[in-house]
């Protein structure tokens, strides 16, 4: 169970449960009934009873299997005469008890293959009007459980003084959900699962493309939002039922999951916490700013706050941000404390030196992010700006403009000063932003977020920018490409590919940092060994950090690499080489040239010339950054032309491919997509383009009337 989902925490004290199948669950679309589903549930319920948990059965599935044997009955008992005739209803009573007698026999087989004992108890809707039945129900019940019997009910229909069961629903309880309800009450049971043929309550019909399963229910939230599909096929209310029967023992103090009785072993998965169905809980509304069913609203939220602050001028959005760089210095005893919480837990668990060095904020760390942020104030308006205006024709100008994005979801592990930048960025482009961070700096990532939010106008908004908690969310967020415009992962290459797998809403980012610098045979080598020392130990757990040096085979020739790689080995990083190199400096060979380390070590590799390294960088690289140390400007132009790369530099360091050093700012990641942004992506990055057009009364009428001028003019009105 994930700990940090407290809407699933009540199943450690579950030990009395009882468990309501459907018609649907149990018989087949002809009306047989399913044995394989039957079987399972009987698998599960023998697994629970072997754990210790009490188990009773609330079944349904008589009147539908009895309906199914009288018409065979009738069929072959009907002359060829009586077919031609209309054929009515059967009686639904009759049906009751043909059914329950098959119904029962096929549950004592299971459970007697199972070495599980059960019992039939049928009861009706006036019996629990009787204090003396109710309390002989009790002794009953409590004794069979104590033998390790599993009591089976089901409602007794052949005799129900209700005119018919699928017609009255008067009474104490008038189907088997409610009466799974009322017995979790008069039982005293400490779980109700409503077993369905869906996988839980969804916000609309199943079937309905648009509609999402909701994972914990709300009665204030959820109440009058819900459009229910079409009942059972075979049932009396389907879900609509088991929602009232469900709200009812659950705010009488019962948990109660509804979940599918198709699926394997969902029983057994609720009752370890799993996030399955959909709980009811009495509890249910304290957790809505951190369960999964939030996440729509989440969403729909940002883009309403988005919209708001849109519509402040720019002197508005930058003085937000000089609130944030203001807040961050001073709550920065408070944020350290937090972080430092994070890097001793991290510390703790055993994770890679690499991690807890992204996720520590080194002394100074705070000022550098809070002076990030008021760059970002001091940046003239991005939002609104006229990039081209055209006269279409007499009297209607066409202009480009620049706009925001609309709501960005940025999924990020580790360092939590990304969730400074990223948020200061979304301000300044009029964005709405959802962030998720890793779980190792949650503690960061909470102060961070509480202290930029708080600095957020009311008239905007604090939901502006929404903090999601649980993992569990991120495929939930994915779904809503209808909400969601831009998806931007920051992270390792499997959580990049991940994210890109699972998703229709565009992403941008990149897999991996596998960045060169091809020293040639024309540099200086004081130079070189300063770009490529900073290139590697800066900062190498960082994705703009030098993960191959390629050397001019020249250099190695004058001795001129020697004295660079002693440097860089007592600096503490750790050598491999590709053929070539492995050889001539006797240092252990690569397993791969497309590695991306992510701490102090690196591949070397000896090649011919710069085309041999441009060739090189295309085969092995990842599209990044790449950097050529060389005094020749012919191979420096040829090498800056030719490497097809996000950011290529010359005589400098890789470390250099950055947003905030790019003058951006800050960044939200560095892409290494084709499409919209690419390299470090600041503000211009998140904001797309529309067209505004002003007229004075023109109309198309098949282009017969109208001249068309297409003149630029000038961007000043």
């Amino acid at each position: 169970m994930d700990s940090a989902d407290p809407a699933r925490a009540f199943v450690k004290d579950v030990k009395r449960i009882i468990i309501k199948v459907g018609t649907a669950v149990v018989t087949r679309g002809d009306g047989r009934l399913a044995l394989g589903r039957m079987g399972s549930l009987c698998e599960q319920i023998r697994e629970l009873t072997s754990q210790g948990f009490e188990v009773i059965l609330v079944t349904s599935g008589a009147v539908g299997v009895g309906r199914q044997r009288l018409r065979y009955r009738k069929l072959i008992n009907s002359s060829f005469a009586d077919l031609q005739k209309p054929q009515g209803d059967l009686d639904g009573k009759a049906c009751a008890a043909v059914g329950q007698n098959g119904l029962m026999a096929l549950y004592d087989t299971l459970f007697s293959q199972l070495d599980v004992t059960s019992a039939q108890l049928m009861v009706t809707d006036n019996d629990f009007r009787d204090p003396d039945f109710r309390r002989q129900l009790n002794e009953t019940v409590n004794s069979l459980l104590c033998l390790k019997v599993v009591p089976i009910f089901n409602e007794n229909d052949a005799i129900s003084t209700r005119k018919a069961p699928y017609e009255d629903s008067s009474g104490i309880f008038w189907d088997n959900d409610s009466l799974a309800a009322l017995l979790a009450l008069e039982l005293k049971a400490d779980l109700l699962v409503l077993l369905s043929d869906v996988e839980g309550l969804y916000t609309g019909p199943p079937s309905d493309p648009q509609s999402e399963l909701i994972h914990t229910y709300a009665k204030e939230k959820h109440e009058g939002l819900i459009t229910f599909g079409d009942k059972s096929r075979v049932g009396r209310g389907g879900m609509t039922a088991k929602v009232k029967a469900a709200v009812y023992a659950a705010y009488a103090g019962i948990p109660v999951v509804i979940t599918s009785g198709f699926a394997n072993n969902n029983i057994i998965k609720a009752l370890d916490g799993q996030r399955v169905g959909t709980l009811f809980h009495r509890e249910a509304i304290k957790w809505a700013s951190i369960g999964d069913f939030d996440a729509r609203e989440m969403a729909v939220s940002a883009r309403e706050c988005a919209r708001q602050l849109q519509t402040l001028s720019s002197q508005e959005r930058s003085k937000i941000l000089l609130d944030i760089a203001d807040a961050l210095e001073a709550k920065e005893e408070e944020i350290l404390a937090e972080n430092e919480a994070d890097v001793a837990a991290a510390q703790q668990a055993g994770y890679e030196n690499s991690l807890i060095s992204r996720l520590a904020m080194k002394p100074g760390k705070i000022s550098s992010l809070a002076n990030s942020v008021r760059v970002l104030a001091n940046m003239d308006e991005p939002v609104g700006r006229i990039l081209r205006r055209t006269e279409l024709a007499d009297g209607i100008i066409l202009e480009k403009t620049s706009s925001p994005l609309g709501v960005l979801l940025i999924i990020f592990e580790s360092r939590p000063d990304a969730l400074v930048q990223i948020a200061s960025l979304a301000v300044r482009s009029g964005n709405g932003l959802l962030l998720k961070g890793g779980k190792e700096a949650k503690r960061s990532n909470a102060i961070l977020h509480k202290v930029i939010t708080s600095s957020i106008p009311p008239t905007v908004g604090e939901r502006l920018i929404g903090l999601v908690t649980s993992r569990e969310e991120i495929p939930e967020l994915l779904k809503l490409d209808d909400v969601i415009d831009l998806v931007i992962p920051r992270g390792s290459n499997k959580l990049v590919s991940q994210i890109k797998a699972a998703t229709k809403i565009p992403v941008l980012g990149h897999a991996d940092g596998i960045c060169h610098v091809f020293i040639d045979k024309s540099a200086d080598l004081d130079m070189a060994k300063r770009i490529v020392l900073d290139a590697k130990t800066d900062y190498p757990a960082a994705c703009n950090a030098m993960e191959t040096l390629l050397v001019h085979e020249d250099l190695v020739q004058t001795g001129g690499l020697n004295d660079l790689i002693l440097e860089l080995q007592e600096k503490g990083v750790s050598l491999f080489g590709g053929p070539k190199a492995s050889s001539v400096l006797s240092i252990p060979e690569a397993n791969s040239f497309h590695h991306e380390y992510g701490a102090l070590a690196c591949t070397v590799e000896i090649v011919e010339d710069v085309n041999t390294a441009i060739e090189h960088i295309h085969r092995h690289g990842s599209a990044h950054t790449d950097s050529i140390i060389t005094e020749d400007k012919e191979v420096a132009e040829l090498f800056l032309r030719q490497v097809d790369s996000a950011a290529v530099l010359h005589n400098a360091s890789t470390r250099f491919s950055d947003g905030f050093r790019f003058g951006l700012g800050a960044e939200v990641g560095i892409s290494t997509s084709r499409i919209h942004a690419r390299g470090p992506v600041g503000v211009e990055g998140l904001l797309t383009t529309r067209w505004l057009a002003r007229g004075s009364g023109q109309v198309v009428d098949g282009d017969k009337e109208i001249v068309y001028t297409h003149r630029d003019l000038n961007l000043e009105a």
